[in-house]
C-alpha cells in the first residue's frame, strides 16, 4: 500500500473529517500543514489568524497521536513542499478539503492540482461546508445544503487500524524541506497585519466543544434579544465562528448537535425563548454556507464590485488618508464607532450589527472605497472567512445591486444599543467623566460644559471627521444620481440569478420587537 497524504488547511480535528477516513481507508497516512510564507504577506492575512492556527495544530497534533500519528509541519511554498515531500518518501494521493479563500488560496490550490496531474499522484478533494463547486444556479442549493448537513459525521473506521508513514531522512540529503517541530512553531512574524490582540480566543478544538457546550446549555436562551447589542453580543453569540473558519469543529457537528438541543427546547415549551433562539441560530448556520457559495461561483467579488454598474461609484485609486486613519485608530469623533473599532482591535471579534455598521461609516460617511477597509478588518477578524467577508462587505456597500442600501445611523445605534453609555465608556474611556446626556455626541456640548467635565473636544477627543447627518444625505444623493445616470437593470438580474437565495422570506407577525434582528442584518452573529 502506498503512502496518502493528508492535507489540512481550514479543518483542524480528526472528527468528521472525509480526507483522513478516506486517506486512512487507502494506505499509509501521513498529515501535512504547510505554512506558506506568501500567503502570510497577503493584504487580508492577520498575526492573531496565525495565533489562532498555531494552538489549534498543537491540539490537532495530539489528537493524530491517539491515532498512532504525527502532523508534520513544512514551511515553504507549494507545490514545491509537496515535490520534495515526494522526492523524499512518494505518496500516491493527497487528500484535502474543499476551500473556498480568497484567490491566492485559489491560485495555489490550482497549481497544486497540475502538479498532482503531471505527477501522477491523485488530488482528492471533499466538500467541507454547504458549498457546491461547479454550481450553475441556486435553484436546488437548499436541498443540498440539508442533504450534507443531515449525513452521518464522516469518522476514521478503526482508529487502532492506521497505518503512519514514516518519512526517510537520507545523510546528505538536502531536497526535503525538514518538518517544525510542533512545539516549535513560530509564535509571531506572520501575517501582514500585526495589531496586538489580547483578548483574542483561544484555538484549539477543546475551545470550541465548549463554547458549543455552553451555548447550547445557557448562553444561547437570550440570543435572538441580545445579539444585536456589544453589551450583550459576546455572551450570548455563540463564539463558534473562528472554530468554523479553521475548522476546528465541522459546521455538520454543529448543525446536528444543535438540532438535538433544539427539538429538546421545542419539546419542552414549543414557544420559549429556548426554542426561538435556536432556531434563528441555525438560520445563521445556513446563511453562512449562502455567502461562502457567492465567492466560490464568482472569485473576482474579493477584488471587483459584484454588480459592475457600480464601478466607478467610488474612486478606488485614492483613499482618504487621515480618514482611513481615522476609521482604523478608533478616532473618528464618534464614540460608539471608535469604542465598535477599539474592542474589534483589542478582542478580534464583535458582534454583525457592530460589524455592519462599521464597514456602513468607511463606506458611506467617509465614502472610502470598500477594498481597503475590507483588508483592514479581515486583517482584525479572528474568524476571518474569506467568503462570508467579502460577500458581506459589497452588501454593507451597496455594491451588490440586490439588496436594500443600509446607511446606519452611528448615534442612533448608540442610543439603542448602549442608551447608558457604558460600552462607550469602557473603550472610549476619554469620555468617562460625561453623563449620558452628551456621551453620545460630545461635540455637542458647550464649550462651558467641556471644561466643566475636563474633555476638550480636539485636544482629549477629536472632532468628528464628518458631519454623520450631512454625511449620509451625501452619499444617498450620489448613489441616486449613479443609479439614474446608467441602465444596471440587466446586471441586477444576472447577479440576482446567480448570488440570490432562493429560500422563500419567512413569515414574520405584523408587530415585531425591536431587540430582533431586521431582515440581513444579524445574519450571520455565530
Amino acid at each position: 500500500m502506498t503512502t496518502q497524504v493528508v492535507w489540512f488547511k481550514r479543518d483542524l480535528r480528526i472528527s468528521d473529517h472525509a480526507p483522513l477516513a478516506n486517506a486512512a481507508a487507502a494506505g499509509p497516512v501521513l498529515p501535512v500543514y504547510v505554512i506558506e510564507p506568501d500567503y502570510w504577506r497577503q493584504a487580508d492575512t492577520g498575526a492573531r489568524h496565525w495565533a489562532f492556527i498555531r494552538e489549534s495544530l498543537v491540539e490537532l497534533d495530539h489528537a493524530l497521536a491517539t491515532l498512532g500519528l504525527r502532523l508534520h509541519v513544512f514551511k515553504g511554498a507549494l507545490p514545491e513542499v509537496f515535490a520534495r515531500l515526494h522526492a523524499a518518501c512518494p505518496f500516491a494521493a493527497i487528500h484535502a478539503h474543499e476551500e473556498t479563500g480568497n484567490a491566492w488560496t485559489y491560485q495555489r490550490d490550482q497549481a497544486v492540482s497540475r502538479w498532482c496531474r503531471q505527477t501522477g499522484v491523485a488530488f482528492n478533494e471533499t466538500p467541507q461546508f454547504g458549498v457546491v463547486r461547479g454550481l450553475r444556479n441556486r435553484d436546488h442549493w437548499a436541498g443540498h445544503w440539508e442533504r450534507r448537513m443531515k449525513a452521518a459525521p464522516i469518522q476514521v473506521s478503526d482508529q487502532k487500524g492506521i497505518a503512519a508513514t514514516t518519512m526517510r531522512h537520507n545523510a546528505g540529503d538536502e531536497a526535503l524541506v525538514q518538518p517544525l517541530a510542533i512545539d516549535a512553531l513560530p509564535l509571531e512574524g506572520l501575517g501582514a497585519g500585526a495589531t496586538p490582540c489580547p483578548g483574542r480566543q483561544p484555538g484549539g478544538r477543546a475551545a470550541g466543544e465548549a463554547l458549543l457546550s455552553s451555548f447550547l446549555a445557557e448562553r444561547g436562551q437570550t440570543y435572538r434579544q441580545g445579539m444585536s447589542s456589544p453589551l450583550s453580543a459576546a455572551h450570548v453569540c455563540s463564539r463558534l465562528s473562528a472554530h468554523i473558519a479553521y475548522g476546528t469543529l465541522s459546521l455538520r457537528e454543529i448543525v446536528q448537535t444543535h438540532r438535538q438541543r433544539w427539538l429538546a427546547a421545542k419539546a419542552e415549551a414549543p414557544h420559549s425563548h429556548w426554542a426561538r433562539s435556536l432556531k434563528s441560530f441555525e438560520s445563521r448556520l445556513h446563511w453562512h454556507c449562502h455567502f461562502m457559495q457567492k465567492l466560490d461561483d464568482e472569485p473576482s467579488i474579493e477584488w471587483r464590485n459584484m454588480h459592475r454598474g457600480y464601478d466607478g461609484l467610488r474612486d478606488e485609486s485614492h483613499t482618504d488618508p487621515e480618514r482611513l486613519a481615522a476609521w482604523i485608530n478608533g478616532r473618528t469623533g464618534l464614540p460608539f464607532v471608535d469604542a465598535c473599532m477599539r474592542q474589534l482591535a483589542h478582542d478580534g471579534w464583535i458582534n454583525f450589527r457592530m460589524r455592519a455598521m462599521l464597514v456602513a461609516v468607511s463606506s458611506y460617511h467617509l465614502w472610502m472605497h470598500w477594498r481597503e477597509p475590507a483588508h483592514h478588518l479581515a486583517r482584525l477578524f479572528t474568524d476571518y472567512e474569506p467568503g462570508i467577508h467579502y460577500c458581506q462587505f459589497q452588501m454593507q456597500s451597496g455594491t451588490t445591486g440586490i439588496n436594500t442600501l443600509r446607511i446606519y445611523n452611528p448615534v442612533k445605534q448608540s442610543r439603542d444599543q448602549d442608551p447608558n453609555g457604558i460600552y462607550i465608556r469602557r473603550w472610549v474611556p476619554e469620555l468617562d467623566a460625561l453623563p449620558d446626556d452628551w456621551v453620545h455626541e460630545p461635540w455637542k456640548m458647550p464649550a462651558s460644559l467641556q471644561r466643566h467635565y475636563g474633555v476638550a473636544l480636539g485636544e482629549d477627543y477629536p472632532w468628528p471627521v464628518v458631519d454623520h447627518e450631512q454625511a449620509a444625505r451625501e452619499a444617498r444623493a450620489r448613489i441616486k444620481a449613479h443609479r439614474a445616470s446608467r441602465d444596471l437593470a440587466g446586471e441586477s438580474a444576472r447577479v440576482r440569478r446567480q448570488h440570490a437565495s432562493r429560500a422563500p422570506a419567512p413569515q414574520r407577525p405584523k408587530r415585531q420587537r425591536k431587540s430582533a434582528a431586521a431582515p440581513g442584518q444579524g445574519k450571520l452573529d455565530l
